[in-house]
């Protein structure tokens, strides 16, 4: 998998130790734009490392992780995953609310992520500081361990809008890592995106993705879930095709400039 897919915006380094510290610089050279936040007594430390990009705290790690909740887009913790976890725990929410979270450990040897994988971002940046840091991403999101489609993400990086309610969007999601035969029926929108989907596809699209040029050509009896990219109102469905899919229909809207 490449590291081409967004990250997420602004992005802050939380380092607690001396060893997190000296990954932290390398770690704010592949994020120029990121901030670090190190704890008072690793202050000089800290200011060696990232000059005015520095923030000094008081008090313990956990009181300052409501606050960057509020403010970053994602975080990146360079120490422990038990003590992240702890820490975050009584912050979380659903995940459309939260920032994307990333750990890497101090040897820098895997970066992994906690958080927001998809929705948030944090799966891309974990595989952005893989690439960086020579470390290892460890993605468990089932899409992305097996390079299969990720429905929440499809045309993302392109600019499409997905047009589906939460419970449809876990159903779907089911039956594309379930290897349930799913249609995807393409209308509109570029046709060479799947390798850059999702942080990128090195493989074909998985056997149980069917993919059909026009809605009229879809049999609703061989499909458990339906993947629609389409200019068309939902009603040229039809009634039988709605009332087929009316719980695992994911509607995806490209920009009409690429129809041009």
């Amino acid at each position: 998998m490449d590291c081409s897919y967004p990250l997420p915006q602004p992005v802050v380094v939380l380092a607690i130790t001396r060893h997190g510290l000296a990954l932290a610089g390398r770690t704010l050279s592949a994020l120029p734009a990121a901030r670090l936040f190190a704890p008072d007594k690793l202050c000089a430390d800290s200011q060696a490392v990232a000059l005015d990009r520095a923030v000094c705290f008081s008090g313990s790690t956990s009181e300052q992780i409501g606050p960057l909740f509020a403010e970053f887009e994602a975080i990146v913790a360079i120490f422990s995953l038990g003590i992240l976890v702890r820490i975050i725990a009584p912050h979380l929410r659903d995940k459309t609310r939260g920032p994307a979270v990333v750990v890497l450990d101090e040897a820098d040897r895997f970066a992994i992520p906690v958080l927001s994988g998809h929705l948030g971002g944090a799966n891309a940046l974990a595989l952005h500081l893989g690439s960086a840091l020579g470390a290892a991403p460890v993605l468990t999101i089932a899409s992305d361990a097996r390079e299969t489609l990720a429905v929440d993400l499809l045309g993302r990086e392109l600019g499409w809008t997905l047009e589906a309610d939460k419970q449809a969007l876990i159903a779907a999601s089911a039956a594309v890592v379930n290897d349930e035969p799913v249609a995807m029926v393409q209308e509109a929108g570029v046709r060479d995106w799947w390798h850059g989907h999702a942080g990128g596809r090195t493989g074909p699209l998985p056997e149980n993705i069917r993919v059909l040029p026009r809605i009229e050509d879809l049999d609703t009896g061989r499909y458990s879930a339906l993947l629609w990219i389409s200019q068309r109102p939902v009603e040229a469905l039809g009634p039988v095709r709605r009332s087929a899919f009316s719980r695992r229909l994911i509607l995806y809207r490209p920009p009409r400039m690429e129809d041009r």
